[in-house]
């Protein structure tokens, strides 16, 4: 009998990842809240000075106008700062807030001018010394991206719709999930490094587009 209870008990680190699945996104979340929602408060509160920042803003962003801009990053903040500690529509709200913190970090955080690596990397510091000051919103891109990826996790309201809807799927990453996750990660960060952004981003239509073509030879040789 106790034979039989060794092997049917999963290795120690299978069940500490069962464990990361409600606590790992948990942490993510619950600080990112904190910061979006404080960066949300400090607007609602504050004065408009988007407009000071003249032709920064990227396209499609430049053609609204700078009440327009600071009102919408101003409530997405806002409740994306409490959809993220709910863990409500958590994949949604951190693409969005990705997004948002790429325009920022484009218009604001990023060195105007920069001709190499080495000064470029002078920019990632929390204190602009004429390099841009892109280190705080660097780290909230890189958290952003697991819950983009994986979701809220077990804790979350996410979680809970998903029991109630549809059982549990295995997961798969195929070139369709491959290619929709470099052609948006990509297009987003081909603002500030336009050619690792595209190349990313190529990749991923390019996995796209073959695993589209892949798809109707597979059909046309059943077909036949």
């Amino acid at each position: 009998m106790s034979t039989l209870s060794q092997r049917s008990t999963p290795p120690f680190f299978s069940r500490i990842d069962g464990v990361g699945q409600w606590l790992s996104p948990l942490g993510l979340r619950v600080l990112l809240a904190w910061e979006f929602l404080e960066a949300g408060r400090e607007k609602f509160n504050g004065v408009n000075w988007f407009a000071d920042l003249g032709d920064k803003f990227p396209l499609p962003f430049s053609l609204f106008s700078a009440n327009v801009n600071w009102t919408a990053a101003t409530w997405l903040e806002l409740a994306g700062g409490v959809a993220l500690l709910l863990g409500l529509g958590t994949r949604y709200i951190a693409a969005a807030l990705f997004v948002l913190t790429v325009v920022a970090t484009y218009a604001v955080h990023w060195p105007s001018d920069w001709s190499s690596l080495g000064e470029l990397l002078q920019g990632y510091a929390i204190t602009n010394e004429g390099f841009g000051n892109y280190k705080l919103p660097l780290i909230y891109l890189v958290m952003l991206v697991p819950l983009m990826l994986n979701g809220g996790g077990r804790l979350s309201l996410d979680r809970l719709i998903a029991r109630w809807h549809t059982p549990a799927s295995p997961t798969q990453a195929d070139a369709t999930a491959w290619g929709a996750v470099l052609l948006g990660v990509g297009t987003s960060v081909s603002l500030l490094l336009p050619f690792a952004g595209g190349a990313l981003a190529l990749t991923g239509a390019g996995l796209l587009v073959w695993n589209r073509l892949r798809g109707e030879s597979a059909r046309q040789y059943v077909n036949a």
